[in-house]
C-alpha cells in the first residue's frame, strides 16, 4: 500500500486554517532562542522581525512567541531554554549556532528546531532545520542525472566543514570519481589544481605536437601549427563536471585556477553549493555558466521586499528560514491535536514554504531545493 504524502502550502493554506481546529482557550506557545545582544545581535534581531511578519500573516491570537537571548553562548543558551521550559514551552525555534546545541540534550522534553545547517544532531530532541549539505547534493544529483553527466569530481577546501561534505557525499549517494581536498592558500591551490587537471601533461602534449608537426612533411602543417599555438593545452581532462564546495573569494580562487589550467565552464560543468544569489558572481563572466542549488529565488525576493517595506532594511538568510519555521510549527501542532512531541516530526511529510519544500521524516528535515545557473550576468532557474 502506497504511503500518502501530505503537501502543505505554507503561508497560504497554513495561514488560512480554520481556528476551530484549536482547542478552546488553548495557546500555541513557541520559544525562540536567538542572539539579541553581543556580536551576533543583528542576526537575532532580524530573526525576531521575520517571526513577527509570520505571526502577522497567520493572524491567530492563540500563538504566543517567547524570545530569549542566547548571547551566542552555550551556557546562557541552556539557562534560557530552562527558563522557557519552566513557562510551559515545549518547542523552540533556535538556537542559531551549532556550538550552542551541546548542552540541550539535558532538556529532552523540549524539541529544538535549530537553525544550523549541520548534518549531525547532538541529541534526538534537536532537529537541524538549516539547508544542509545533503539537501544541496540531492539537488546537484538530480541535475547530473537530468544532463546525463557521469564523470564528476568534487573539490573540497581543507576547512572545518569538510567533514560535513564527506558525510553529505555518503548520505546523498551522489556518484563522483574523486573528492579532492585542497588548500585555501592560493599558491598551493594552483599547484593542486594543476595536478588534478593534468595541466603539465596536457601542456607538454601541446608542445610535443607542435614539434612533431614542424618536423613533419604535412602539406597543411603551417595552418595546423598556427591553430595549435592559439591553445594552452592539448588533450582532455578526466571529468565532465566539477563540484566546488566553497564560497566567496575562495570559490573564485578555485574557478580562476581551473581557468588557468585551461578548464573552462564552456566545456565542463562548474557546479557549486548554495550561494544565496551572491551578486558578486554576476560579474565573474569568465566563470559562467556556474550552477548551484538554492531556495526559491522569487519567494526569497518577495520576502526581502516585504521585510524591507516593513523595517526599512534587508533581512539575513536565517530570517527567511525562520519565517517558514513559524508556519511549519503552527501546522504540525494543529495536525498533532495540539500536542507537542516527537511524533510531530516522525511522519513523512512534504511541506511547501517560502524557502521551498521541507522534507520531514524520522525527526529530520531536508530541503528539496531549486537549481540555478549564473549566466550572462543573471540568475536563471534550471528547475
Amino acid at each position: 500500500m502506497k504511503k500518502i504524502i501530505k503537501i502543505i502550502l505554507l503561508l497560504t493554506i497554513v495561514f488560512s486554517i480554520n481556528l476551530g481546529n484549536i482547542k478552546a482557550n488553548e495557546k500555541i506557545r513557541i520559544g525562540l532562542l536567538v542572539p539579541l545582544t553581543g556580536k551576533n545581535s543583528e542576526i537575532g534581531q532580524s530573526i525576531i522581525k521575520s517571526v513577527r511578519l509570520a505571526i502577522n500573516k497567520i493572524d491567530n491570537p492563540s500563538i504566543e512567541i517567547f524570545p530569549r537571548d542566547t548571547k551566542s553562548n552555550p551556557e546562557i543558551t541552556l539557562e534560557a531554554a530552562k527558563e522557557l521550559a519552566d513557562t510551559g514551552v515545549k518547542i523552540i525555534i533556535g538556537p542559531v549556532f551549532n556550538e550552542s546545541l551541546i548542552n540541550l540534550n539535558e532538556l529532552d522534553q523540549i524539541i529544538f528546531l535549530s537553525l544550523t545547517n549541520k548534518n549531525e544532531n547532538f541529541s534526538k530532541n534537536i532537529i537541524n532545520a538549516g539547508i544542509n549539505a545533503t539537501s544541496q547534493l540531492n539537488a546537484i544529483k538530480k541535475f547530473l542525472k537530468l544532463n546525463k553527466i557521469n564523470k564528476t569530481i568534487f573539490l573540497t577546501p581543507d576547512v572545518i566543514f569538510k567533514n560535513e561534505i564527506e558525510k553529505a557525499i555518503y548520505d546523498s549517494r551522489i556518484k563522483i570519481l574523486e573528492n579532492y581536498v585542497y588548500s585555501t592558500d592560493p599558491t598551493i591551490l594552483t599547484k593542486q589544481i594543476e595536478k588534478i587537471t593534468r595541466y603539465k601533461i596536457r601542456k607538454q602534449n601541446l608542445e610535443d605536437e607542435i614539434v612533431r608537426l614542424e618536423k613533419s612533411e604535412q602539406s597543411n602543417k603551417e595552418r595546423l601549427i598556427k591553430e595549435l599555438k592559439k591553445k594552452d593545452t592539448l588533450g582532455n581532462v578526466d571529468f565532465d563536471s566539477v563540484i566546488i564546495s566553497d564560497f566567496d573569494e575562495s570559490l573564485k580562487s578555485v574557478t580562476t585556477s581551473l581557468l588557468y589550467t585551461d578548464v573552462s565552464p564552456k566545456d565542463k560543468y562548474f557546479i557549486t553549493l548554495n550561494q544565496w544569489f551572491d551578486e558578486t558572481l554576476l560579474k565573474e563572466t569568465s566563470s559562467q555558466p556556474l550552477y548551484f542549488p538554492s531556495v526559491n529565488k522569487n519567494n526569497y525576493d518577495e520576502f526581502s521586499s516585504e521585510y524591507y517595506e516593513k523595517y526599512n532594511q534587508y533581512p539575513n538568510q536565517l530570517s527567511f528560514l525562520s519565517y517558514d519555521l513559524v508556519g511549519l510549527v503552527y501546522y504540525l501542532i494543529l495536525q498533532n491535536d495540539s500536542i507537542v512531541d516527537e511524533n510531530m516530526f516522525s511522519k513523512k511529510t512534504l511541506f511547501k514554504g517560502k524557502v521551498g519544500i521541507f522534507e520531514i521524516k524520522n525527526n529530520k528535515i531536508n530541503h528539496v531545493l531549486n537549481f540555478y545557473k549564473v549566466e550572462n550576468e543573471e540568475f536563471k532557474k534550471v528547475f
